[in-house]
């Protein structure tokens, strides 16, 4: 537990550390946004302090490791794509919160940009748990759990090619994304990385302690359905094309995939 505790308490130093170099940036460019893109990138980070200083079993840490590198590589990636053309065009919901805070803006972004750094750390405790566990046979949950996030994260590559594809067609503009995967959800691919954690809850099932890791699925689904994912997407896209919207809304899960409704 005390090496835990320790692989905990550099996770938080280095992923506090990257994020006031974060807020620095942002505060020169004046665009708050790219905190989403290094708390997607400070998962590897973490990931990478407790592969070499935990002392689970190597096979394990090998495993549930590189799983999660991907996902959150991937991820890093794919938001740096999304943000790095814009770096000159804040985000609406940050442009709004600079409006909110006025002269205290760059204060409370400060906090702002620590607070995603300690939820980094919290959100890693299922990696914590399970590369801490010495045992030798590698249990069916865990493999469970890697068949949960195998599923979810084609799922969530696949919604998002599909978007991006989507609105590189100029046919598109001012229409809403409904084919393929988001014919049965609104937002499939904030449902897969819910799924994705799922997947690490399973896999740290096996490990002593490992039902400490729901905490992880239970805060990703908080924040995707009542703070930074659907709420703030849904009102974005009613704001842009109000009357397409609403008709995606009537006949399309807003989360949970879904049958597709009639369209009368």
């Amino acid at each position: 537990m005390d090496k835990i505790l320790l692989i905990t308490f550099i996770s938080l130093l280095a992923c506090c550390a990257i994020m006031f170099g974060v807020w620095l940036w942002a505060k020169k460019i004046k665009n708050a946004g790219v905190v989403d893109v290094f708390w997607a990138l400070n998962f590897p980070v973490i990931t990478l302090i407790t592969f070499f200083l935990s002392e689970g079993l190597e096979v394990r840490r090998i495993i549930i490791c590189s799983i999660f590198l991907l996902a959150e590589l991937r991820l890093g990636i794919h938001l740096w794509q999304r943000v790095i053309g814009h770096l000159n065009e804040e985000e609406g919901r940050y442009q709004q919160l600079r409006k909110e805070w006025g002269e205290k803006a760059d204060r409370n972004f400060f906090f702002f940009f620590q607070f995603q750094a300690i939820s980094n750390v919290i959100l890693a405790i299922p990696f914590f748990i399970i590369t801490a566990n010495p045992d030798p046979n590698i249990h069916w949950l865990e493999i469970a759990g890697t068949g949960i996030w195998t599923i979810s994260f084609i799922g969530e590559m696949m919604a998002d090619r599909q978007l991006a594809a989507f609105k590189k067609d100029p046919k598109n503009k001012g229409q809403v994304c409904d084919t393929g995967l988001w014919a049965y959800s609104r937002h499939p691919n904030y449902f897969f990385e819910w799924l994705s954690w799922m997947g690490y809850f399973m896999f740290a099932l096996a490990s002593p302690w490992g039902i400490l890791a729901l905490i992880s699925p239970l805060i990703i689904l908080y924040l995707l359905l009542k703070v930074t994912g659907v709420p703030n997407n849904e009102e974005q896209n009613l704001r842009s094309k109000p009357v397409a919207y609403k008709e995606y809304q009537k006949r399309t899960n807003a989360f949970f995939p879904g049958p597709v409704k009639s369209r009368k």
